[in-house]
């Protein structure tokens, strides 16, 4: 797991959500939630990213340990091909997004990053098993991501979990935080947004009518 520097910016919250009552509407539920999460989608200017992309069919992968990143990569690889040679589409139809948070966010950043900083990600990259799948000091999936990046593929990078590598970063290499910061965010892998956090854009990209595949 991130060291203690991780959980120092991260505070945890919980939330309910109740059901929509509509025993006494016209309206069907379904046809209720479906204009409720319309109108809810489209409420933040900062959200609408997530519509520079094709509406056909759209797929958001949630990743959030580094051992398990690999499969969301091959997961979204197939999902686009698949979906090209089985049902004839072309990248014009098809939206992917990766969101890359918690241990899996250093891999939306570039080569130039990891051989500065590779050592101090793969001390601290959240992982299921260390053990068995250590994590890497180089950007394993860098290529794999640009070739998805080519077919229309975007990355929304944590940025709470950017500013908690920030700190690490900054106290064991003595950089100023905020030019720690501007070298990260100035060199991704691939396309990508810094969103505010990673489980947000998770939940956003779904009110956009973006399915969810969460792969741990």
């Amino acid at each position: 797991m991130l060291r203690r520097d991780f959980f120092s910016h991260v505070a945890g919250a919980g939330a309910l959500v109740s059901p929509l009552h509509a025993a006494q509407s016209p309206v069907a539920p379904a046809a209720q939630t479906s204009a409720a999460t319309a109108n809810a989608a489209r409420l933040h200017a900062q959200d609408d990213w997530l519509d520079q992309a094709p509406r056909a069919h759209r797929v958001v992968f949630d990743t959030w340990m580094a051992d398990k990143f690999g499969e969301a990569v091959g997961f979204a690889g197939n999902w686009a091909r698949m979906n090209k040679e089985a049902y004839g589409l072309t990248d014009a139809d098809l939206a992917i997004i990766i969101v890359a948070r918690h241990g899996s966010a250093p891999f939306a950043f570039n080569e130039a990053i990891w051989s500065k900083y590779g050592k101090i990600f793969a001390a601290n990259m959240s992982a299921n098993d260390k053990v068995a799948h250590p994590n890497p000091s180089t950007n394993v999936y860098a290529t794999r991501l640009q070739n998805l990046a080519k077919q229309g593929m975007r990355l929304a990078v944590c940025n709470l979990t950017t500013r908690a590598y920030m700190g690490i970063i900054a106290k064991e290499t003595g950089v100023d935080q905020e030019a720690v910061y501007k070298e990260l965010t100035s060199n991704p892998v691939a396309p990508a947004t810094f969103v505010p956090a990673g489980i947000v854009a998770v939940t956003r990209a779904q009110e956009r009518g973006y399915a969810l595949v969460s792969i741990g």
